[in-house]
């Protein structure tokens, strides 16, 4: 890097660099925030994925997209190309449903969902194709709950579900894998099988060449740093910047506010930030490691919690959005939060090299405002590991089961000694100005016997601490029923009501 004045000037690459169908594309003068839908369409003229929702929602312009993990190998992922700004694909590999054919031959997801009848109109069908091919790459021998998840955020208005969902079982068949099976058991769908996995995982590495990529149209700014020095020293160069990591909320300030982001700093390259790992006291998460990742190791340790975690958006926005993320935006209604509250986490925040260590219960001051300070960021969010005298629990009520915001959401975390309360955590998300946790129903259940008398007073005291609102999602005295109806939920569950029998209602 090299300062210039007021302003950094940062040494890398002004091009943006990725596979399509194992062949090199790369972008230059690019408008930071164009999204890869927009690309695809647009530039590529590749039409197959469609624009519905432009948000998130609707699953009609999923892809796929390939990048290395940190096992030497790489990951294969849906995410949603209407919200992803083009230059997040730098050292990746993207499929569309066009990938998908190899010749004159149909992918076996191409030729099942033909035989079952799985489209009419056709518009969402290349959305349900994508997600079934991460499917098909992933997991060998998918059980109804897997197959659901994977089309949860795929939506179709014409045909209905069963015979996309027979497509999605019936696409293992050996019958529809014809002749071409090299190229149809490779974890990539790409025509190019002559390269072997290794290769092309090392062709995506190389791609990015260590440099950072910084690009610059019409005054607007986009750094990818691939280091945490880096990324540190331009977030506290360029306090003002848009820190960017899965792109699930900020791609929709351009897609539906269309706001201009003068500056963005991208940190989905960083691999310091992408880490997870166990220690003797806590599950520690990279701010930008994804939402799937992380969940899969804290739902190991917290089972409890799965419900929570599966009914969070979709696989696709999963994939791209990360915890940190989540945390750092400040929302009342991200569904993460009041378990995280519950969980007693913490954050390490960063600036530059130094770091400090906050309680996750005193990040959050005020609607969408923080305690970080300008130029720092979350490095790391910290999850303590469970304990075999707590009872943990989450629920989330929404007016759709699947993909739908909250209109309450509360979490809970409980330890007995015998029959009373030797601590207790209990926090929500829908009911205040940001997750909070509920202290004054802490106080009454603190110390007191766990049973219906202390409990349906913990529940009254509840109304000292959230003041909800009434909006689309609820009226204000819903959410107080609600609120309090949850705590009631948790203490006749025991106190240890285990996610798969709960989740079974949903499906």
């Amino acid at each position: 890097m090299r300062r210039t004045g007021a302003a950094e000037s940062v040494e890398g690459r002004d091009t943006i660099r990725f596979l399509l169908d194992g062949i090199l594309h790369e972008v230059s003068d690019c408008d930071p925030t164009r999204t890869v839908l927009q690309y695809l369409r647009e530039d590529l003229h590749r039409t197959g994925t469609k624009e519905g929702c432009a948000e998130g929602d609707c699953g009609a312009c999923t892809v796929v997209v390939a990048e290395p993990d940190a096992n030497e190998g790489s990951r294969l992922r849906a995410i949603n190309s209407c919200i992803q700004f083009l230059p997040t694909l730098d050292g990746k590999e993207l499929f569309t449903v066009e990938s998908l054919k190899n010749g004159s031959e149909l992918h076996p997801v191409q030729k099942a969902m033909i035989e079952c009848h799985g489209s009419q109109c056709g518009f969402c069908t290349p959305g349900f194709i994508m997600s079934l091919f991460a499917l098909y790459k992933n997991v060998q021998a998918p059980t109804r709950r897997e197959i659901d998840d994977a089309i949860a955020g795929n939506l179709c208005r014409c045909t209905g579900y069963q015979p996309i969902i027979d497509a999605a079982q019936r696409m293992y068949a050996r019958d529809l894998r014809g002749d071409n099976a090299t190229w149809i058991d490779l974890p990539r769908g790409t025509a190019d099988a002559g390269n072997s996995l290794a290769a092309r995982d090392d062709a995506l590495r190389r791609l990015r060449d260590g440099a950072c990529l910084a690009l610059e149209k019409d005054g607007r700014r986009f750094y990818a740093p691939n280091d945490i020095q880096q990324c540190s020293a331009l977030i506290k160069d360029n306090p003002q910047a848009t820190i960017l990591a899965g792109g699930t909320d900020i791609g929709l300030w351009v897609t539906k506010q269309f706001r201009d982001l003068d500056c963005v700093v991208y940190v989905g390259n960083v691999a310091e930030l992408k880490t997870i790992a166990v220690s003797s006291s806590d599950i520690e998460i990279g701010a930008a490691a994804s939402l799937t990742d992380a969940m899969h190791v804290i739902v190991a340790r917290y089972p409890s919690l799965e419900e929570l975690f599966m009914r969070f958006a979709s696989p696709p926005i999963r994939n791209a959005a990360t915890l940190g993320g989540n945390i750092a935006n400040g929302s009342p209604i991200g569904d993460s939060m009041p378990a995280m509250l519950a969980l007693d986490c913490a954050l390490i925040l960063r600036s530059g090299r130094k770091t400090r260590r906050l309680a996750l219960n005193e990040f959050f001051l005020d609607y969408q405002k923080t305690a970080l300070r300008p130029g720092e960021f979350i490095e790391k969010v910290l999850v303590p590991l469970p304990d075999v005298s707590s009872h943990v629990a989450s629920y989330k009520v929404s007016k759709r089961f699947d993909q739908d915001i909250s209109a309450v959401c509360g979490a809970y975390w409980l330890r007995l000694d015998g029959g009373t309360v030797k601590d207790v955590r209990i926090a929500y998300g829908g009911m205040a100005a940001v997750p909070k946790r509920a202290g004054n129903c802490e106080k009454v259940l603190r110390g007191a016997e766990w049973n219906e008398a202390s409990v349906s007073a913990a529940m009254k005291a509840l109304r000292e601490d959230f003041e909800p609102i009434s909006d689309m999602r609820s009226s204000a005295g819903y959410r107080r029923e609600v609120c309090a109806n949850l705590l009631y939920r948790f203490y006749i569950s025991g106190g240890n009501e285990v996610a798969s029998r709960v989740y079974s209602y949903g499906r």
